[in-house]
């Protein structure tokens, strides 16, 4: 089931998620709806809050830039790179800061140069509650990157500068009125409250 992704302005997005445990109502069906509204939304990863629920999960999938044609662009880093993200700690970012253009589910249309650290080390349960830790470099450290920023109430947005971010703002502006166009199904803060 395609679940509704919440728009950028909702109170959702800005507070840190909470852990959940084995008991979490409906768990498995929810992870699964998650990667389905990611595939339906051509995304490469989406967190919990981006589907209105304050928990610390998400799921990746950045197999696609691992499968890239373009050779200069294919990420090894990513082949295969299929995750789902259960009470994440990052425990390490360290290396060299690059930046790559960065866009989210919950803020359409808007991409921007975001500078990020080039390895992470992340530990974290996965969907049968194991405990696994990973080091991961290349795309697949700065897609789980911006999908942690999520649990931790921040976007990706938070990272621009001062004058970045004021040019930004009459577009932002639009998307939490719900005026901007997508092909999927999104919830916006600005309707909620006239219901």
């Amino acid at each position: 089931m395609k679940l509704p992704i919440v728009a950028y302005g909702d109170p959702v997005l800005r507070q840190a998620a909470e852990e959940i445990d084995e008991n979490y109502p409906n768990l498995s069906a929810l992870i699964d709806n998650m990667f389905e509204t990611m595939y339906a939304a051509n995304g490469v990863g989406l967190a919990a809050p981006q589907v209105g629920l304050p928990i610390r999960l998400f799921v990746v999938d950045a197999s696609p830039f691992g499968e890239d044609e373009d050779e200069v662009s294919r990420d090894p880093s990513t082949k295969d790179f299929k995750r789902v993200f259960i009470n994440p700690i990052m425990v390490e970012e360290t290396g060299e800061k690059w930046a790559f253009s960065e866009g989210c589910l919950s803020i359409p249309h808007i991409n921007e140069d975001v500078v990020r650290p080039e390895r992470v080390v992340i530990n974290y349960l996965d969907q049968q509650f194991e405990e696994q830790e990973e080091i991961l470099t290349g795309l697949a450290a700065r897609v789980v990157q911006h999908e942690y920023d999520h649990i931790e109430g921040k976007l990706f947005i938070d990272k621009l500068g001062p004058l970045k971010k004021a040019m930004l703002k009459s577009k932002l502006d639009s998307i939490s009125k719900g005026q901007v166009d997508v092909s999927y199904k999104m919830s916006f803060p600005q309707l909620k409250k006239k219901r």
